[in-house]
């Protein structure tokens, strides 16, 4: 990661460095200034939504990228707002496990890949995490991965 945008400590401020330097040529930049931002947010709410576990803190970063990948399509701040109630009610690692299983089109995960942020998807968290998760939910990040990438 770039010394300066490890040097941001604040979601908004990483915002403001990624389109700055999006409209000054630099995609690479862009992205890794809203990986950190993802990084930051998950670090300051970690507490509140029981983050006990790397693969946690992952999917909350996960989470927030979504977020980012939302908002950008839409043209403003948008929350994933149906993804924030089933971690409330079911806990990060379950949220995974029911949105991975869902059968229509992911299309939080498709998003990240065109912003080339797949590496925070959930997809990519039970990957990295697959003693915590389903054959089933195994299997079907396995898939996804390989027919988006």
């Amino acid at each position: 990661m770039n010394e300066k945008v490890k040097k941001l400590n604040d979601p908004d401020k990483c915002e403001t460095f990624a389109r700055n330097v999006e409209e000054r040529g630099h995609p690479e930049l862009a992205q890794q200034a809203r990986k950190r931002a993802t990084e930051l947010r998950a670090e300051k709410n970690a507490e509140r939504y029981g983050v006990k576990t790397q693969a946690e803190k992952e999917a909350l970063q996960a989470i927030y990228a979504y977020e980012e990948v939302l908002s950008k399509k839409n043209g403003k701040r948008t929350r994933a707002s149906r993804t924030w109630p089933m971690v409330e009610r079911h806990g990060i690692i379950e949220t995974i496990e029911r949105v991975v299983n869902r059968t229509h089109e992911p299309q939080g995960y498709s998003l990240l890949v065109e912003m080339g942020l797949q590496e925070l998807a959930f997809e990519a968290v039970v990957l990295r995490y697959q003693h915590l998760f389903s054959e089933s939910t195994v299997r079907i990040s396995e898939e996804r991965m390989v027919q988006y990438i």
